[in-house]
């Protein structure tokens, strides 16, 4: 392979790197601030507000398009939106004019990203929604531009210079697309309500999954459960806390209902001092901490961090339903 020769600068190799990593992130920073003032005016609010309810109704997908660096800024906003609960997918602007436009529905939302609002490769995707009367949503710095012009939403995005020393690499307005997209997102997410719940729906795997596993989803339950009732002897809630893996035992009343728990930290303390005969309601700790099957096990962590105890009851309407451990939690891989 030939070596490739590359032109050094002298005095930015003098200066440091620090001081063009600070230039590079002030100078994006500035571009987020204009950003951020763009949308508070009139008209970009309410071409957003457009925007998201027509994502939010549409019966069909968000179809995202852009080329070059929009383009890759455009394959993470269909992933963004995919994973928080609104359909949609990446359509390449190359693609599109060899075949891909039949992915195109009537009932579709095209959102063509642009930063000049000139790029060539989207016009047979402009015609075809011109054409077929597809809600097309363009985001471009050039509100004149030909993409402008031919959508039926225009969000303006604020011209700003790029961190590119020679203003030239897409940089600066590489972000201000990103930011935009996590704009749409997020409204998406609060406008359909999407909850943690069906955030794990589609991240089920990896770290990301673990952190939204429920109690219910981890929980001993059935035999698993150490319980006696409230007449059961200190011996015998000894026996039943032995046979299962908890170091504690629920305390239940004839009803099922939880009124009590009994650790083994509470029979190290009792045990020198009183009869194992002992009715154990004479020894449990009354209102045991418990939670709710549907409670999130980071939560459940928490709960369990704050109260200082190791084991904690699932009670679902009074009545006990499992039981959760910190180890259980560790092995899900939750910390």
């Amino acid at each position: 392979m030939a070596a490739t020769n590359v032109k050094m600068n002298a005095d930015f190799f003098a200066s440091g790197f620090t001081h063009s990593a600070l230039k590079t992130v002030e100078t994006e920073i500035q571009g987020l601030q204009a950003l951020h003032s763009a949308l508070d005016t009139p008209g970009f609010r309410s071409a957003l507000d457009r925007a998201i309810l027509a994502m939010a109704r549409t019966k069909g997908r968000v179809v995202v398009s852009g080329m070059g660096k929009s383009g890759l800024v455009g394959r993470k906003i269909a992933a963004t939106l995919r994973s928080t609960g609104t359909q949609a997918l990446f359509l390449h602007p190359g693609e599109a004019s060899h075949g891909d436009l039949g992915l195109v529905s009537d009932d579709d939302v095209v959102f063509a990203i642009t930063w000049s609002g000139e790029t060539s490769e989207l016009q047979d995707i402009f015609h075809y929604c011109n054409r077929f009367g597809v809600t097309l949503i363009v985001a471009t710095a050039f509100p004149q531009s030909t993409a402008a012009l031919a959508a039926d939403i225009c969000l303006p995005l604020p011209l700003v210079r790029e961190a590119c020393p020679n203003d030239l690499a897409p940089t600066t307005s590489t972000t201000l697309q990103i930011v935009l997209g996590d704009v749409l997102a997020v409204a998406l997410i609060e406008a359909r309500g999407f909850s943690p719940s069906d955030f794990r729906v589609f991240h089920p795997g990896g770290k990301l999954g673990a952190q939204l596993l429920t109690v219910e989803q981890i929980m001993g339950a059935g035999d698993a459960i150490p319980k006696v009732g409230r007449d059961a002897t200190l011996s015998l809630a000894t026996i039943e806390m032995s046979r299962k893996r908890y170091g504690a035992t629920a305390v239940v009343d004839d009803a099922g209902r939880l009124v009590g728990v009994f650790t083994d930290g509470d029979l190290r303390r009792c045990i020198a001092v009183h009869d194992l005969q002992d009715r154990i309601e004479l020894h449990m700790s009354p209102n045991p901490i418990t939670v709710p099957p549907g409670t999130l096990c980071t939560d459940a962590l928490r709960i369990m961090n704050e109260n200082a105890v190791s084991v904690i009851f699932v009670v679902e309407s009074e009545a006990l339903v499992g039981v959760l451990h910190m180890h259980d939690i560790v092995r899900a891989g939750i910390v």
